[in-house]
């Protein structure tokens, strides 16, 4: 049976450990140029998902795995809590400012429907 990666002329059989490492780094990396993130470089391809793939298979994309990558996923983690923690620490104050700021670009206020006027 042939591996189907081995026919890429970019890929370099030894750089993944397994076929599933490359779906799930490739998987994020598109994840991350969904979001919003800028390419690595020109790329002939437009959608995330192939441009994330061809990224990886260039070795554009770095990747941990192991326990520096366990470390890292709960290094981030910490990084969401704290910001969680810092929100729901703020005074009412604050919530107000938040949303005086916000009510520039949200109208949540209701208006009331007017009845045509039968004839």
């Amino acid at each position: 049976m042939i591996d189907m990666l081995s026919l890429l002329p970019q890929y370099t059989p030894n750089e993944f450990d397994s076929r599933h490492r490359l779906v799930i780094v490739a998987s994020q990396r598109a994840k991350h140029l969904a979001q919003g993130a800028k390419p690595t470089g020109p790329s002939r391809f437009t959608k995330e998902t192939t441009g994330a793939l061809d990224e990886v298979l260039r070795g554009k994309v770095s990747y941990l795995t192991g326990k520096e990558a366990r470390d890292a996923m709960k290094e981030a983690k910490r990084g969401k809590e704290g910001e969680t923690e810092r929100m729901a620490m703020m005074t009412g104050e604050d919530a107000k400012e938040i949303k005086k700021e916000l009510s520039v670009y949200v109208d949540d206020t209701v208006t009331p429907q007017v009845a045509p006027a039968e004839e």
